[in-house]
């Protein structure tokens, strides 16, 4: 295992252990989406995926999994662990400035599950992050990452995370993104951008003021895809959301 491998891992495991305190929020979420546009194997996709993040005094934490079908029954799973240490609350200090409420150590742990011909693989990112205060947004998040990678040369990331309610009406909308910017490293492979966003209307108000149903759409752009060069991603998906 490479020395930042194990540097990455360390992190992860610093963070989980802060995380056993109690959660100052958490959210769980389902979510099933279906489009028939993908990009790099078969077009028609349907993606279940479960979603946690919350925030603990010492660490922040997002975790999602994906479980895709294609119409030829085929399977893939994938799924990302970020925490995130917070180093205001570690050394006591506000180290808020500007926009920034406070600075963080990020990681991300990049999954994919081996089926079939797929021989899945293992990514560690680390870095720095940035919690930020910006107007109208709910929450709004920069990482700034060196990857790790297993099957391919390493590189460098920038991940954006924001979320933007707004009301029409009496009506509660959502729109919360990631946008993710990865470095071309060699020949074959090309600079990544993927900016997903999620367009949401909460129907889930009309059955009770605590259910959190959501139906709308995801909007992917997703240039050179998976580092191939020419191959651009640009699909909507049809969308359900449901937060436990």
């Amino acid at each position: 295992m490479k020395l930042t491998q194990l540097a990455a891992l360390c992190a992860l495991s610093s963070a989980a252990v802060f995380a056993q305190a109690k959660p100052v929020w958490q959210d769980f979420s389902l979510t099933a989406l279906y489009d028939e546009n993908y990009e790099v194997g078969t077009e028609q996709r349907t993606t279940l995926t479960g979603e946690y993040a919350a925030k603990y005094k010492y660490a922040d934490v997002f975790f999602f999994v994906d479980h895709q079908w294609d119409d030829h029954e085929d399977q893939n799973t994938y799924f990302e662990l970020a925490p995130r240490l917070s180093l205001s609350e570690v050394s006591g200090q506000n180290l808020s400035f500007g926009p920034v409420k406070d600075v963080l150590v990020a990681t991300t742990w990049e999954h994919n599950a081996a089926y079939d011909n797929n021989q899945g693989f293992n990514n560690f990112l680390y870095g720095i992050g940035f919690a930020l205060d910006v107007p109208y947004t709910s929450y709004a998040n920069i990482n700034f990452y060196k990857a790790d990678n297993e099957r391919q040369k390493d590189d460098y990331q920038m991940t954006i995370t924001y979320a933007v309610p707004f009301k029409v009406g009496q009506e509660d909308f959502l729109v919360d993104a990631f946008f993710d910017w990865s470095t071309a490293e060699g020949q074959g492979h090309a600079s990544e951008l993927n900016w997903t966003s999620q367009y949401k209307w909460n129907v889930g108000k009309h059955i009770s003021p605590q259910t959190k149903l959501y139906v709308g759409v995801e909007h992917s752009i997703w240039n050179n895809k998976f580092g191939i060069k020419g191959m651009d991603q640009n699909d909507v998906s049809a969308l359900v959301k449901y937060h436990f």
